[in-house]
């Protein structure tokens, strides 16, 4: 099994899909490589793919503040990755074929950081975790278990953004629950 460092550089590299060709750079992740809690998004944004950074734009500000203000701590004391490695055109849904490439890549982070805690923001991340093809709708407001480990569905920040307070309370009552889930509160070993 490579480390972090390696499987990233791995990522970086990849040609597996057709999305390689139209990226910036990859996005693989960040945080912290030993976190007890991970979030897991859909694929990059524009500014993720030219930062280099997992959600890093307005759904990554709301994000960061959801974790402040319900769990207490902050990004870097948590993992954050996406699905895909690289920016969908013009943020379009991964296509299964898409998704199906960098699946593997997103099962080994999950092994190597070892989190007790999974949230999974929105339709994509919630499928392929919980191998599923129920909706976000279905699943959230729930604990579930993925190979040994808590998961936690909510929506995705944007669609908080989108709309509104009622998305927002539940995104708000499912960090409550991956906290719950964490035992003591605490996002780090």
């Amino acid at each position: 099994m490579p480390t972090l460092d390696e499987l990233a550089a791995t990522v970086r590299g990849c040609t597996r899909c057709r999305l390689a060709e139209g990226r910036t750079q990859t996005v693989f992740g960040m945080g912290d490589p030993c976190a007890d809690l991970v979030f897991i998004g859909e694929g990059p944004g524009a500014e993720e793919d030219r930062q280099g950074v997992p959600f890093v734009g307005r759904s990554g500000q709301l994000l960061d503040r959801l974790i402040g203000e319900e769990l207490g701590i902050t990004r870097d004391a948590v993992y954050i990755c996406n699905v895909t490695k690289c920016r969908p055109p013009n943020n379009r849904d991964p296509l299964p074929d898409e998704v199906a490439a960098c699946s593997p890549y997103l099962a080994q982070q999950l092994e190597l950081i070892a989190p007790k805690v999974i949230v999974t923001l929105g339709n994509f991340a919630t499928r392929v975790v919980l191998r599923t093809n129920e909706g976000i709708t279905k699943l959230r407001g729930a604990v579930h278990e993925a190979d040994g480990r808590v998961v936690v569905p909510t929506f995705h920040p944007s669609a908080a953004l989108r709309g509104g307070g009622a998305v927002l309370t539940a995104m708000r009552a499912d960090l409550v629950r991956a906290k719950q889930a964490l035992g003591d509160g605490a996002a780090r070993r």
